[in-house]
């Protein structure tokens, strides 16, 4: 068997699936309109309403390694938030949240200076004069589901655009949103490097 694996730059509003299952008259839009590969499926996944990196592979093992949270792998965002978080909230974001019945595991956290530069999203995010924004970067080594909206929500700082900028080492780099390419074999070596932390 030939093993694939594609990093794809996930647009806003895109599912990270292959085919929409909704039951709604609504059609949603999917990685099938932008990824013409066979049997690849995504690892893990970004909602529909976040941007950036999602890898796909054929490689059922590899799949597993990087969706089960033993292995711990890095996955680090551009977020940003409602209102200037305060060293307060940074700090609670940095050693973890309770959320629902689980507490998040530690993060690294910063307060980016300058408003990263990424592609306008389509639509924009609402503007409200009397509000300002912060960026953070965030890495978290878990993948819970809306795991970075409901930790900076659980702070009083709510998401207003996520960004995936790099999975382990594989960043986002020059691929810009609906774009898609091979990983080079050494990306592919550093992806089988994480060892269960468990």
């Amino acid at each position: 068997m030939v093993y694939r694996y594609i990093l794809f730059n996930k647009p806003y509003n895109v599912l990270s699936q292959f085919t929409d299952n909704s039951d709604s008259n609504h059609r949603h839009h999917t990685l099938k309109e932008y990824i013409s590969v066979d049997s690849v499926y995504p690892v893990g996944r970004l909602d529909q309403d976040s941007e950036g990196l999602l890898l796909l592979t054929n490689h059922g093992q590899l799949q597993h390694r990087l969706t089960d949270p033993k292995f711990a792998h890095p996955r680090t965002y551009w977020v940003q938030v409602e209102r200037i978080p305060d060293t307060t909230a940074l700090k609670q974001l940095e050693e973890g949240i309770t959320i629902k019945n689980y507490r998040t595991r530690p993060a690294k956290v910063k307060l980016l200076s300058v408003e990263p530069s990424l592609p306008p999203r389509n639509p924009p995010i609402r503007f409200r004069k009397t509000v300002p924004t912060a960026w953070l970067e965030i890495m978290i080594t878990e993948g819970r589901n809306r795991q970075v909206r409901r930790m900076t929500a659980a702070v009083g700082f709510p998401t207003l655009r996520l960004v995936r900028i790099a999975i382990a080492d594989l960043r986002l780099d020059e691929l810009k949103p609906g774009e898609w390419r091979d990983l080079n074999s050494t990306e592919i070596a550093s992806l089988f490097k994480f060892k269960s932390k468990i």
